[in-house]
């Protein structure tokens, strides 16, 4: 397993920006799948968005698709979530995941898949 650490969380107004980031140690990134989840208050924990290992494909849920965008610097073992167009139904403890086996874009939507987790970031969008 690696290792994850979730920063860039914070306080946003609405139809402002964020950048998450999940930094990765005890393995290199450059063959995991990454994704992002995250759990609002009194809710489950929801998919967002994944990444391939070589940042080829990429899914995400419909909820965030054309506002969110998921990005990875294998050289820097981190994975990143760049949040725009932000809105209070977006405030959630987010968590970046990940699993070194192969890309599928229906699969890497289940928690099930990944075997890595970070320990969260909250993210709260005031309106």
């Amino acid at each position: 397993q690696v290792q994850l650490v979730e920063s860039g969380g914070g306080l946003a107004q609405a139809g402002g920006s964020l950048r998450l980031s999940c930094a990765a140690s005890g393995r290199t990134l450059s063959s995991y799948v990454m994704g992002w989840f995250r759990q609002a208050p009194g809710k489950e924990r929801e998919f967002v968005a994944a990444i391939s290992n070589t940042a080829d494909s990429t899914v995400y849920a419909d909820s965030v698709k054309g506002r969110f965008t998921i990005s990875r610097d294998n050289a820097k073992n981190t994975v990143y979530l760049q949040m725009n167009s932000l809105k209070p139904e977006d405030t959630a403890v987010y968590y970046c995941a990940g699993d070194g086996s192969m890309w599928y874009s229906a699969v890497v939507q289940r928690e099930s898949w990944y075997d890595s987790w970070g320990q969260g970031t909250q993210v709260t969008v005031s309106s």
